[in-house]
């Protein structure tokens, strides 16, 4: 048996007046998901406990077979993982995105305008970490890139009591009311504000804005957490896989539950992501050997924080059909049986371009095991309510893997 979960990052919605009434997943083109649905298993999931922040973080580990609350110790030790950054217990890592903030005036004033600085690649974000480090760098503080906007912070014997708020969370609002808050927190601002002043006149940025694009002008840290320690995923369901994202968040969750993970070129986490480059990934992963793959696209909920209403949609379509329909196409072609679960890790609903905590629909289908035939069943938030339902993602794991 081959097992393969398929997560559209943030797919999960609210009804939307200009869409009818329904919600991006009703509209959207998805012939292959929802012949599984109609022939499988539809339901929805609480994949955030009670008082966890929706976070990817969370949300994943929920998903893949780990309670959060036993396991999640921050998202950034997670990202720092996947980096290949060796922590030690007494270390905390950060989550560093590089932001864009507009207006005039000071830091304060400015707003939060773009969490991902236009979706910035790694090649400039690297020059912009680079002269980060070595402006705010110390013994102590050590910056390091990551992929696109997501970078990562690691302070020796650091702390993690503080309140830092995604910038994700508050687009368009005020820098002034969302800076770290918590006994000891100014360095952490101090060191956004300094990185404004370095990088605000980068030939980087400058470069940037004659293109017409959103500098990455700013640091904004937030994310803090201490080295994980995953139970092994063989251990827990005795099946060998590999996750395929292009997401370091993800790619840290595999390694440290012992799972492989795999890079695609061209593998962005946006709409404009490498979608063939992953069903071959994956294809050629189950080919040699593998039981089982994660696979993560993160597009869906980049299109939500960016308020971009139609990409979600044509995002989900092209999820469909460039890389599910494939897929099983080749696991029919090999003459395969297999499981798949269709399930977002959380809701970024269009109106608040966030995350939200609200349970999201899923669908499991079974090859050796087809359900009569049900039209009415489908990949929606609507559909889902009227099927199985799931307290914890991780409970929805261990049923999907039949623990």
């Amino acid at each position: 048996m081959k097992y393969l979960i398929l997560v559209p990052d943030g797919a999960g919605d609210e009804v939307i007046e200009a869409l009818g009434n329904k919600t991006p997943l009703e509209v959207a083109e998805m012939q292959t998901i929802n012949e599984l649905a109609h022939k499988g298993t539809v339901g929805m999931v609480k994949t955030i406990p009670p008082g966890v922040a929706p976070g990817s973080d969370a949300a994943n580990l929920s998903v893949m077979g780990y309670d959060p609350a036993i396991y999640l110790t921050g998202r950034s030790p997670l990202e720092a993982a996947s980096i290949g950054i060796e922590m030690s217990d007494t270390d905390v890592a950060f989550r560093t995105n590089i932001i864009t903030l507009a207006g005039e005036g000071e830091y304060e004033d400015l707003t939060i305008k773009d969490h991902s600085s236009g979706d910035i690649t790694t090649e400039e974000a690297d020059q912009l970490i680079k002269a980060v480090d070595e402006a705010l760098g110390t013994d102590m503080i050590k910056f390091y890139t990551g992929v696109s906007y997501r970078h990562c912070m690691i302070v020796h014997n650091g702390e993690t009591d503080y309140d830092l708020t995604p910038p994700h969370d508050v687009l368009d609002q005020r820098a002034g009311d969302h800076l770290p808050k918590g006994e000891g927190s100014e360095f952490i601002t101090e060191m956004m504000k300094k990185s404004y002043e370095i990088l605000k006149d980068h030939p980087v940025n400058k470069s940037r804005i004659e293109r017409g694009l959103n500098p990455a002008n700013t640091i904004w840290i937030w994310g803090q957490g201490k080295k994980p320690s995953l139970s092994s995923f063989y251990d827990k369901y005795g099946i060998k896989g590999t996750a395929i994202s292009a997401v370091d968040l993800i790619k840290g969750i595999a390694i440290c539950a012992g799972l492989n993970s795999v890079d695609v070129e061209g593998a962005t986490g946006t709409l404009h992501t490498n979608f063939d480059g992953k069903a071959e990934a994956a294809i050629r992963e189950f080919r040699d050997g593998k039981d089982f793959v994660y696979m993560h696209l993160e597009g869906p909920d980049e299109c939500s924080h960016q308020g971009d209403r139609d990409g979600k949609i044509e995002c989900m379509k092209s999820i469909d059909q460039k890389v599910l329909k494939p897929i099983l196409d080749s696991l029919k072609e090999d003459g395969e049986d297999y499981r798949v679960l269709v399930v977002p890790d959380h809701r970024t609903p269009l109106a608040i371009r966030t995350h939200s905590a609200t349970p999201v629909p899923f669908v499991i289908y079974d090859s050796t095991d087809e359900q009569p035939y049900d039209e009415a069943k489908s990949f929606c938030e609507k559909a889902g309510e009227k099927g199985m339902y799931f307290d914890s993602g991780f409970e929805l794991a261990d049923y999907f893997f039949k623990k």
